[in-house]
């Protein structure tokens, strides 16, 4: 069975190496947070100290971080420190080591890495992931990964063991330009989903009823099947429990400053993206960026006197 390093265990990455121990595999693990290393130890993995101490004689690499530039330092050696002295895991990964970033960052980044990794001969795929805490815990998640495809191949036991809908969509960095173009989306859906309700319920209309309505309608979206925004709609979702839990607005905040970014380098005309953006940064501004990104709702609900 194989052994895999895993390295970010945050409110994705722990649940995800968690299904990795159910699936039978070795799994080490490394955090800068103790706690969550231990969490994944009582469950059955191995804590490392350091993240290419766990990526050192493994058969597969996993990593889960917040940006760009973590997943530069980590894979090519700390660029701040401007001497070359502190390793990568590139250093210290055997050349049949399979890598998969399943962090969401920039397109750029991704190929960087995947370049510098085939120079020694080494897989890399960029796998973002879509499906949120609850498809991570249900190990129903989405990967998009970006790579040769033969490392796609190598992967989809792992990726399987996580996930239950796994897609390639082309080269190093396809998958985040697929990943980012979804979250863009969702992001748009999401607001314009939150405006027609609240109009709706403006007018004395009942938002269940409304959300039922537009559901088998020419109005139908993810937003409303899955993750109703409006509190009360439906059960299980993090607009029924104070907006806690799911996607935070930070993060949807980071992604929609990605694609914005990577509209800019095609010259690609995104203005709802743009629009989206500039609603959920104003949003955050007003100290919801640790809450569920669904609680944009509140932007168009009245004023409570």
């Amino acid at each position: 069975m194989s052994t895999v390093a895993f390295i970010g265990l945050g409110n994705m990455g722990g649940p995800m190496a968690a299904n990795l121990l159910k699936a039978g595999m070795t799994v080490r693990v490394f955090d800068l947070v103790p706690a969550a290393m231990q969490a994944l130890a009582d469950q059955g993995a191995l804590v490392s100290s350091t993240a290419c101490g766990a990526a050192a004689g493994a058969n597969v690499v996993i990593t889960m971080l917040p940006a760009g530039k973590h997943v530069r330092n980590l894979y090519l050696g700390n660029e701040s420190a401007g001497n070359g002295s502190e390793k990568g895991l590139l250093d210290v990964v055997a050349g049949d080591t399979l890598l998969i970033d399943c962090s969401t960052i920039d397109a750029q980044s991704a190929q960087l890495v995947a370049a510098e990794a085939a120079k020694s001969g080494i897989e890399f795929i960029d796998a973002p992931v879509s499906g949120g805490t609850a498809g991570a815990a249900a190990g129903t998640l989405t990967f998009i990964c970006g790579g040769s495809d033969i490392a796609f191949e190598r992967a989809q036991p792992v990726l399987n063991a996580m996930g239950k809908n796994i897609f390639h969509a082309g080269g190093a960095g396809a998958g985040q330009v697929a990943k980012i173009c979804n979250n863009m989306l969702l992001s748009v859906l999401m607001v314009g989903t939150s405006e027609a309700l609240q109009m709706g319920i403006d007018h004395g209309l009942d938002p269940k009823v409304l959300s039922d309505i537009m559901k088998v309608s020419s109005g139908g979206n993810w937003t409303l099947e899955k993750y109703n925004p409006c509190p009360g709609v439906m059960e299980n979702v993090p607009s029924s429990k104070g907006y806690q839990g799911g996607f935070m607005v930070d993060l949807m905040v980071k992604d929609l400053g990605l694609s914005q970014e990577a509209a800019l380098l095609s010259n690609s005309s995104t203005p709802m993206g743009s629009l989206a953006r500039s609603l959920y940064v104003n949003h955050a501004r007003q100290g919801n960026g640790r809450r569920d990104f669904s609680s944009i709702f509140e932007q168009f609900a009245p004023l409570k006197k």
